[in-house]
């Protein structure tokens, strides 16, 4: 198996080529995978594509998933909203914290406008994940556009399809 080589300043990596041949089944049908480059002027990035999964296809050069402060979150609890709030309290260095980063991802694009997706630095908002009691990583807040409804808190790995029932169902 070849190797295509991404190299930033200080630091190279070899990322295996994927076997052309190398395909996938989903529920809906089955299809190749494959790499595709994309680049912007800032960055160069990797995004793994699929015509499988409708979700896949999406590459986006921004993150739908927004980092926000301990300030902002209040100021948006404390204003009126139309759509659910999915709040992810993270670290950069919890490998179910990246997991969970790229399914949130994905069900960003899927709900647009139905839902607001935000996350949350433990390292940088340490006084505010104490605040809300975040013992374990990655954990998610679902915060109801109705002020009277009480949020849903969730710990650990989450599977995108409780993610999408809380959203549908419970908010």
């Amino acid at each position: 198996m070849a190797a295509a080589v991404l190299q930033s300043s200080s630091l190279r990596f070899a990322i295996p080529t994927p076997n052309p041949k190398l395909s996938f089944s989903s529920s809906s049908s089955s299809s190749s995978a494959g790499w595709r480059k994309s680049s912007s002027s800032s960055r160069r990035r990797l995004a793994f594509t699929s015509s499988a999964s409708a979700k896949a296809k999406y590459i986006h050069d921004d993150y739908l998933v927004k980092k926000v402060s301990a300030k902002e979150v209040a100021e948006l609890i404390k204003g009126e909203r139309s759509v659910p709030v999915v709040l992810d309290f993270y670290a950069t260095w919890c490998g179910p914290c990246i997991l969970m980063a790229q399914e949130l991802e994905m069900l960003a694009v899927e709900y647009e406008k139905n839902a607001l997706f935000l996350k949350v630095d433990t390292d940088d908002e340490y006084e505010f994940a104490r605040d809300m009691q975040v013992r374990g990583l990655p954990t998610l807040y679902f915060i109801s556009p109705d002020p009277n409804k009480d949020a849903i808190r969730t710990e650990g790995l989450v599977p995108p399809e409780m993610i999408k029932d809380i959203i549908d169902n419970e908010l």
